[in-house]
């Protein structure tokens, strides 16, 4: 029988996507609004990972761990709306010295007020809050492993590899998206959560094939019930999200503007094959 424990998978989703969330606002370059969906759509997941659980089968630590993660993820969120008007110091620097470099070759200097006079001096949002929710959805995750894992070590490995990867590969995405509404964007945060996925996807096929793993699908020692059909998806599907990783790499180091676009356009595609990786295995595995 194929099973899945949703309450597990969208925590570890929320977990994951919250985690490079933090990457990616600690270099102070994206704009509020970025982190403000990342949070806001996570901590929804974090609350269905709840829902589902106390409805369809307790497992306290990891309950409670999906409650925490909501409570971190809305305070995060809360903090990055009040402190709104101080805005990104990385974003506010590189929009100040487009405005000197215009000044300079036109002549035509526009003069912004001074930070403090919008902010009244008030401090920016701290990314560090970011950090928090993640921190809170990994033991959760540890705790699923431990007590249900056999053998825990390897549960464990494969359910903290899949939280990294599956939230890498749904940042870049989403990340790619937020280039139409911050087209001045530096490509590396882009670049960074593409690595990121690049660099989780090794761990999280070869542990996929640490028996009993899919080895056992593709040779028929497991019944996946479609007579082996669901084994060589998943294989497709890993080696699919490889390729396309390397592709998306490639795009990102041409120079026009529209090679962030064909980005994105290959990262849909790898957030259906990664997902598809990741996913049946745990349902054939029960993982």
């Amino acid at each position: 029988m194929i099973e899945l424990d949703a309450a597990t998978f969208l925590l570890q989703w929320a977990t994951g996507g919250l985690l490079f969330c933090w990457v990616t606002t600690r270099r102070r370059l994206v704009g509020l609004g970025y982190g403000w969906l990342l949070r806001a759509t996570y901590g929804l997941m974090a609350i269905g990972a709840l829902a589902i659980g106390l409805r369809f089968g307790t497992n306290w630590p990891r309950d409670l761990a999906a409650a925490g993660v909501a409570l971190a993820a809305g305070v995060a969120l809360w903090q990055s709306l009040v402190r709104r008007r101080v805005g990104v110091s990385g974003q506010v620097a590189l929009a100040e010295a487009r405005t000197a470099r215009v000044a300079a070759m036109t002549g035509i200097d526009r003069q912004a007020r001074a930070k403090d006079e919008v902010t009244d001096g008030a401090p920016e949002f701290d990314p560090r809050l970011d950090l928090v929710a993640p921190i809170i959805g990994l033991v959760g995750i540890a705790a699923v492993a431990i007590a249900d894992g056999d053998p825990a070590w390897l549960a464990a490995a494969r359910l903290l590899v899949g939280t990294a990867f599956l939230g890498a590969v749904s940042d870049a995405m989403l990340l790619g998206h937020w280039y139409l509404v911050q087209p001045g964007l530096s490509r590396e945060p882009l670049g960074e959560l593409v690595r990121f996925t690049g660099i989780t996807w090794v761990p999280e096929v070869l542990l996929l094939l640490v028996p009993t793993g899919m080895l056992s699908v593709l040779s028929g020692s497991i019944d996946d019930g479609w007579g082996g059909m669901l084994g060589w998806f998943w294989a497709a599907c890993a080696i699919t999200t490889g390729g396309l990783v390397a592709v998306t790499v490639a795009a990102l180091r041409e120079r026009q503007y529209s090679a962030v676009m064909a980005a994105t356009g290959l990262l849909y595609l790898a957030i259906l094959t990664a997902f598809g990786t990741d996913v049946v295995a745990r349902a054939l595995l029960r993982a």
